[in-house]
């Protein structure tokens, strides 16, 4: 993948929670990242099926509620507009959802799932329980014990109420996101990195290619959003008939430490499953320590090394792939 698809390191500015010890939070961190290989998000159940991760939210919040409009599941989601009206609209197609106007106001739809959907999800959940069971299996039952309470206590604990972060929405590009996408490669790498105008020159390239040869059956493009702000971006684009290539992940300092990163490779992944390719590929390089882990987690394997000199550094150019 080009050196566009590298995410900055570096910490997120000082906030409340500087005042945490070290200790306690690389410890979290630990347990985050081996929680989520166990569980296997990003390999299991929803990318064995055809829906990508918010898809799965959708459907989800579909067959445990009564019958919602959009607009309500956009909220609850914290999906953004657009980008949740592509999924109802896929999921119309696929007859797996009803749609009505809603009584109280006639522009928006009230949501239901068909009997098509509801198999559809009824095979995911089937999928999901199987999982979790063969997880706690090899488990005696005091063990078992001990493991729920010890879930029921961080989710007491987390969920106390405090001032809430602003969540960031995923969505499709807007007029003039293009733009930021480049503006902001180049600014903080090269602030971050000392990277020079080349990189910005390589990502304008990536971008306009983009844009000019855009195959909306195959490519994609997510922008992160925090209250209407850009704060992120990755983009799945063909490498071949059976070969997705991941590019320019970024993330603003602002919006680190959310998990945002793993949100966007996540979508991804499960987009170019749905399309049929069979591997992902990406380029990096060895200095981006936080972006190599959130590719590593999300199933990518180290293929290549070589060293080359690029944006005015010497630096150790990285092929990451993964099977789908």
């Amino acid at each position: 993948m080009p050196s566009s698809t590298l995410s900055p390191s570096s910490p997120a500015p000082s906030s409340p929670a500087s005042a945490v010890a070290d200790d306690q939070v690389q410890a979290v961190r630990a347990f985050n990242r081996f929680y989520t290989h166990k569980l296997g998000v990003l390999d299991q159940q929803l990318l064995k099926s055809p829906f990508s991760l918010s898809e799965a939210r959708v459907l989800y919040e579909l067959a445990h509620g009564d019958e919602q409009s959009a607009k309500e599941i956009g909220i609850t989601l914290g999906l953004d507009a657009g980008y949740l009206s592509r999924i109802v609209q896929n999921f119309d197609e696929s007859g797996l959802i009803a749609r009505k106007p809603l009584p109280s106001d006639r522009r928006q739809v009230q949501l239901s799932l068909t009997a098509k959907g509801r198999q559809a999800f009824a095979k995911l959940e089937r999928v999901t329980q199987d999982d979790v069971a063969a997880m706690l299996r090899p488990l005696r039952d005091e063990e078992r014990s001990k493991l729920t309470g010890a879930m029921e206590t961080i989710e007491r604990l987390l969920a106390m109420p405090r001032a809430p972060s602003p969540r960031a929405t995923l969505r499709e590009p807007r007029p003039g996101d293009m733009g930021w996408v480049v503006q902001s490669h180049g600014a903080l790498y090269a602030s971050e990195y000392g990277f020079d105008s080349g990189f910005e020159a390589l990502v304008a390239e990536i971008v306009a290619k983009y844009m000019t040869t855009y195959d909306g059956s195959r490519e994609r493009c997510w922008i992160a959003d925090i209250d209407g702000r850009p704060v992120g971006s990755v983009f799945l684009v063909k490498g071949g008939d059976d070969l997705a290539k991941l590019r320019l992940l970024l993330l603003d300092p602002a919006a680190r430490g959310q998990g945002l990163g793993q949100r966007l490779v996540a979508e991804c992944v499960s987009f170019a499953r749905a399309c049929g390719y069979r591997r992902m590929t990406l380029w990096t390089q060895s200095n981006l320590t936080a972006a190599r882990k959130i590719y590593q987690s999300a199933g990518f394997k180290l293929v290549a090394t070589e060293p080359h000199r690029s944006f005015g550094q010497n630096l150790i150019g990285e092929t990451w792939e993964r099977d789908l």
